[in-house]
């Protein structure tokens, strides 16, 4: 099935939501504090800091669009042998990874004491050894928030899940460059970390928002 065989609402909603998880999951600090603290300290300016963020943040997705082929890939063929159970198995994974984020953050308990203090390393390694070495660290960790959205469409072909991985990197770089240019202009990093820490919450009612969809679509 290609992007044309769906209504477009559904599709821009789909693109919409994809673009959206993906920003959310990027206000965790993993994904912007070490740009912002490695860039300062290599006295990055801000093209090659952002060059950074957007290198590092496709890697990720690129990462992220491997393992969820290899999911879809075994959703499809688990599909084949059990008609029409690929939905549910999709929606099963959204509320488990919903109920996951949302649990998590429910029961974290906030800092009372101070806080955390980052402190600036010496730019003792190459540029090119910083630039890299962000880049390694997103690449080997795959976005498991997204997945289950790839397995959720799955049957929609191959055009809609390239679509879906483009608006993931959208979503992920600009989420990425917005939070680590707020700490680079001075943001208190204690600050954002306090608003980071409702992001599980919200991804989490998201994504049990977006398996009751899914389950609702079967009816």
């Amino acid at each position: 099935m290609s992007p044309s065989d769906l209504e477009q609402p559904i599709l821009l909603s789909l693109l919409g939501t994809g673009f959206a998880t993906a920003f959310l999951h990027a206000a965790l600090p993993t994904h912007w504090l070490p740009f912002a603290l490695v860039g300062r300290a290599q006295r990055w300016s801000l093209p090659r800091l952002l060059g950074a963020v957007g290198a590092a943040g496709l890697a990720h997705i690129v990462t992220t669009a491997v393992v969820g082929g290899l999911i879809v890939v075994a959703g499809l063929a688990l599909d084949q042998w059990i008609s029409g159970l690929l939905p549910w198995v999709s929606a099963a994974l959204l509320f488990l990874f919903g109920v996951f984020y949302l649990t998590r953050a429910t029961l974290r308990r906030p800092r009372t004491a101070g806080g955390p203090e980052f402190d600036l390393p010496e730019p003792t390694v190459t540029h090119a050894a910083a630039f890299w070495g962000l880049v390694a660290m997103m690449a080997v960790s795959p976005g498991e928030v997204l997945l289950p959205i790839y397995l959720s469409q799955a049957k929609e072909g191959l055009l809609v899940l390239g679509a879906l991985t483009l608006a993931f990197a959208a979503g992920t770089v600009a989420g990425m460059s917005v939070f680590t240019l707020l700490a680079r202009a001075g943001w208190s990093v204690l600050r954002l970390e306090r608003w980071a820490r409702y992001e599980g919450a919200v991804l989490g009612i998201a994504l049990i928002g977006i398996g009751l969809l899914v389950v609702f679509h079967q009816h």
